[in-house]
């Protein structure tokens, strides 16, 4: 298959595009470079550099190169960002989204995966969350990703573009290779954040309250693999090509981890004592978030290989110990 990638710099984006190479497909890579990396860029892979907002852009790209799908992970993805600069994410998100859809009606390309979030659902009703809870965002972020499904949902009925919307909850890890990893100029994700404790980078790592309702009073998180994520994304990609309806998907690994047995689990990968500090709860931070993902594995068939937190962490220690300063080690 011959698969446009949006996004194809970045974290997750990088990933899947190396999985796609490893499977024989042909991979078109469109970013802009705002937070992707080109170090990450596969040498397989085509690289456009632009923005999916800029039509005469996209519409070059698409008339140049056979696609067959689309992935898009073209996005702004900070939630704390979301909320002080919400039209930003709205301009990106949205904007972006709708130019691309157009240019992908008017050159009949009809197959998207679209890299959604958690974050549509807000606080969760249930846990495990399914993917017909009510969705009630708390942040811009996921507003935004819930404007973009149903954007999809639309396009669908009136032009027979067919999508497959993939919520998921926490990505971490690196690529076994060590070739890419984690980078971001502004670090978010509780893993790398606490790996830079031992790399010497900060001090201490932040527990933000120790009060909720769980084991040892930490938020409990659902990690997944970033290539197990990419295989998801690959699966859902088939699931279309093989002539099926739109659908919407959770992908996490069922399981839930405290902060503070992240922070354990560091520690014996990396063998380093890791300070930690605890401090009064963030806003918005739910006590529990934990994915079913039963629908995924039935109709995907989807099977996370890497669910294992030292395994996730051991990856990606590996990666930021070589690359401590991300690709700029490189």
């Amino acid at each position: 298959m011959n698969i446009l990638v949006l996004g194809g710099a970045g974290y997750i984006g990088s990933h899947t595009v190396y999985e796609l190479i490893d499977k024989g497909h042909e991979v078109v890579i469109i970013d802009n470079l705002e937070t992707g990396h080109k170090e990450a860029v596969h040498k397989k892979a085509r690289f456009y550099e632009g923005d999916i907002r800029d039509r005469a852009f996209v519409d070059y790209v698409l008339d140049n190169e056979k696609v067959d799908a689309v992935i898009h992970f073209a996005a702004n993805s900070l939630v704390g960002e979301s909320m002080v600069d919400p039209l930003k994410y709205y301009d990106n998100n949205l904007c972006g989204t709708k130019v691309l859809l157009e240019s992908m009606i008017a050159h009949d390309v009809k197959k998207i995966v679209f890299s959604s979030t958690a974050a549509t659902y807000g606080e969760p009703e249930r846990i495990p969350i399914l993917e017909e809870d009510k969705t009630e965002p708390t942040n811009t972020y996921g507003e935004t990703k819930l404007s973009m499904e149903k954007m999809f949902k639309w396009t669908d009925r009136a032009h027979g573009l067919k999508y497959v919307s993939l919520r998921y909850f926490n990505a971490c890890g690196a690529h076994k290779s060590g070739m890419i990893g984690e980078a971001h100029k502004q670090e978010t994700h509780l893993i790398p954040l606490i790996l830079q404790v031992p790399l010497k980078q900060r001090e201490a790592i932040t527990i933000f309250g120790e009060d909720y309702d769980t084991k040892d009073g930490t938020c409990i998180r659902d990690y997944i693999h970033v290539t197990d994520l990419a295989q998801a994304h690959i699966l859902a990609v088939e699931y279309l090509m093989k002539g099926n309806d739109s659908n919407i998907f959770n992908l996490g690994n069922g399981i839930g981890f405290t902060v503070k047995e992240v922070i354990d689990t560091a520690r014996k990968v990396t063998k380093e004592e890791i300070k930690a500090v605890v401090s009064k709860r963030r806003a918005g931070d739910p006590a529990k978030l934990i994915a079913s993902s039963d629908k995924a594995k039935t109709i995907l068939g989807w099977k996370p290989e890497h669910a294992d937190l030292e395994e996730i962490i051991a990856d990606a220690w590996r990666w930021h110990k070589a690359h401590p300063q991300g690709f700029q080690s490189i």
